[in-house]
């Protein structure tokens, strides 16, 4: 395929046909996926390719409170998880609130689960010290999931990044062996997609591409 249609087609897939992914397939996609970048090209990426059934189970489990969270932020109109304006939902809504089953059911039903998971003592984290929740770190995760899921595309598969999983990460770190020095980045259901979509709906670039400042003139492409 042709990089942009490639680009402008790589959707968040979460309805699977029952067809497998084979191990051939994956292991080319990861071959692919391993030219990203990363900070001094330290390459801290893991990747545990999940098919057994209880370790689903437990991955999907461990999705469960973030996504009831999710949910319940958003029925009040809340930007769910955000760092910035605190949540004015209780702990016992958030808990009777179902978890919506998009979030949950791809994990169970995928071809394959890869679990990412990035080395911290192999990231550099500039912002560690400031006053708000670090981000930097994901700049040598997150290339390389997202050329998963380009290469995934290339083979006719769909996946999608979720990280609600994340807020249990100590339950995933148990259920997979990971070392607590390996910080979970990723749960990445992979399968072949019931519908393709060709469609994609971004915002222009002229509404977050702007000239010199914050608030001055939107970039603009020639007419």
């Amino acid at each position: 395929m042709e990089l942009y249609d490639v680009m402008t087609t790589t959707f968040s897939g979460r309805d699977y046909t029952d067809e497998p992914l084979p191990d051939e397939t994956l292991y080319r996609i990861l071959d692919r996926a391993r030219f990203a970048p990363s900070g001094g090209n330290r390459q801290g990426w893991k990747v545990i390719v999940v098919r057994d059934r209880k370790t689903r189970e437990g991955l999907a489990a461990a999705t469960e409170p973030a996504a009831k969270r999710y949910a319940a932020q958003v029925q009040v109109g809340e930007s769910p998880w955000n760092t910035i304006d605190r949540t004015r939902v209780d702990a016992a809504t958030i808990e009777r609130t179902p978890p919506p089953a998009r979030l949950i059911e791809p994990v169970l039903k995928a071809a394959v689960v890869l679990v990412i998971g990035v080395d911290l003592k192999l990231v550099a984290s500039m912002d560690a010290e400031l006053d708000r929740v670090g981000v930097i770190s994901g700049a040598s995760i997150y290339p390389f999931a997202w050329n998963i899921l380009l290469a995934a595309r290339h083979e006719g598969f769909a996946g999608t990044i979720t990280t609600l999983a994340a807020a249990r990460e100590s339950a995933v770190q148990a259920l997979l062996g990971l070392p607590s020095h390996v910080a979970l980045a990723a749960v990445m259901p992979l399968g072949r997609p019931v519908k393709r979509l060709t469609r994609l709906k971004r915002k222009p670039v002229e509404e977050f591409a702007m000239l010199d400042r914050w608030n001055g003139p939107p970039l603009r492409g020639s007419a």
